[in-house]
């Protein structure tokens, strides 16, 4: 009788211009250890050390940011890959002997340990279409920073063209005007007139590029049957940006672990008598100006989420307070729509599986960002409550409906 094959779990420390691999067992036993480039040839001896051990899992160190490139290249070959959350390998190297020098070698080791040991780790998988949307939304931020940019230097030459004539948020059509009525004599004048033409023109193009890269995240937020656009102030690169970061929302027990990771759970600062609490600024940062944006967006329209605010102020919350009620509000609703969606998808409900994970898969996409849990939160041992109440469920809730996804 054929023996099988032992199960064993690759560590892996990423670094841009090479990896340190650690190979143990299920007993954390050290069965193989190396250092590789990440070019070609790098990459190909360390895949051809691996297959010594044909029943392998390969444990990525952030793998949605500088293990990125690595992971995707596993995957695309093959390979079964997890996400090994940062935070989780330190904690390891902390309890861990040898004074907790950090090396290579001995990250590569924790983050095995972390994957031997962690059963609810998310595993990646490819996901072309939101890799896609991940890469057009990053280019759109990227655009949209060069824009910022190229309007504050043309701002500033017109006003040396034109004194006293500065528009704090120009647009194309009147820096052109503006233009138009400059015609100076002098060669530093002259000079200045063709500068500001030509950072016109990048304006201009660059304007045209967001227009087209906004266009193209919408159109792959519908083609993925994404309902988030019905929430209110949940535009196409709000929505483009939570599916991109977001990828599975399996991953989150509940809403609780979503609004942590995002960020908008609210962090208890009451001391004494005095019972209060602040905005948190552990999470997803990124994640959370989105939501920030939504909420802004609510504010200054006419929605139930301006009513909400108005109350929250009318009852004595600070302007920072009742926004962070807001966004956690919006951070809920986006939630739930993103079960929505997946159950549409799937064609089934997304409820919790073991571990308080939703589903009963725990796989979810390589571009995902993990989710970080902040003290706020409260753990779920054992199996969880489902995240989204049964359709028929009477029970009164306090979602305003401008929060409230159609459909």
């Amino acid at each position: 009788m054929e023996q099988q094959a032992e199960h064993v779990i690759i560590g892996v420390d990423p670094h841009k211009l090479s990896a340190t691999i650690e190979v143990v067992d299920q007993q954390e036993n050290l069965l193989g250890s190396g250092r590789f480039t990440t070019d070609q040839a790098g990459y190909t001896a360390m895949r051809k050390y691996a297959k010594t051990w044909p029943d392998r899992l390969w444990g990525v160190e952030g793998a949605n940011g500088v293990g990125r490139p690595l992971a995707q290249r596993l995957l695309e070959d093959g390979e079964q890959v997890v996400d090994v959350p940062a935070k989780l390998a330190a904690r390891v190297r902390l309890f861990d002997t040898g004074h907790n020098r950090k090396t290579d070698a001995r990250d590569a080791h924790s983050i095995a340990i972390v994957a031997v040991r962690t059963k609810t780790l998310r595993v990646l998988r490819v996901d072309g279409e939101l890799e896609a949307l991940r890469m057009l939304a990053d280019r759109r931020e990227a655009l949209t920073r060069r824009r910022v940019q190229t309007v504050d230097r043309l701002q500033a030459l017109l006003a040396e063209l034109l004194p006293g004539q500065a528009k704090r948020d120009i647009t194309t059509g009147q820096a052109k005007t503006m233009l138009a009525t400059v015609r100076p004599r002098d060669i530093a004048g002259k000079t200045r007139r063709r500068i500001a033409a030509e950072e016109l023109a990048e304006l201009i193009s660059v304007e045209a590029k967001i227009k087209k890269a906004t266009a193209e995240l919408k159109t792959i937020v519908l083609a993925r049957g994404s309902r988030l656009m019905d929430i209110h102030g949940v535009g196409p690169v709000v929505a483009a940006r939570v599916l991109a970061d977001v990828g599975d929302v399996a991953r989150f027990a509940d809403r609780n672990r979503f609004a942590s990771w995002t960020g908008t759970a609210p962090l208890d600062a009451s001391s004494g008598e005095q019972n209060r609490h602040r905005l948190s600024r552990a999470g997803n940062r990124r994640m959370n100006h989105m939501i920030h944006i939504a909420a802004i967006s609510q504010i200054r329209l006419d929605t139930e989420g301006r009513v909400y605010y108005r109350r929250k102020r009318a009852e004595g919350k600070k302007s920072l307070e009742a926004i962070r009620c807001l966004k956690r509000r919006i951070s809920d609703a986006i939630y739930h729509q993103l079960v929505k969606d997946a159950a549409a998808a799937t064609g089934r409900d997304v409820g919790t599986g073991p571990g308080g994970h939703c589903g009963a898969s725990q796989e979810s996409s390589a571009v995902d960002l993990p989710p970080h849990i902040d003290t706020s939160d409260q753990p779920l041992p054992g199996p969880a409550q489902p995240t989204l109440p049964p359709a028929t469920a009477t029970r009164k809730t306090h979602r305003d409906d401008s929060l409230r996804p159609a459909g």
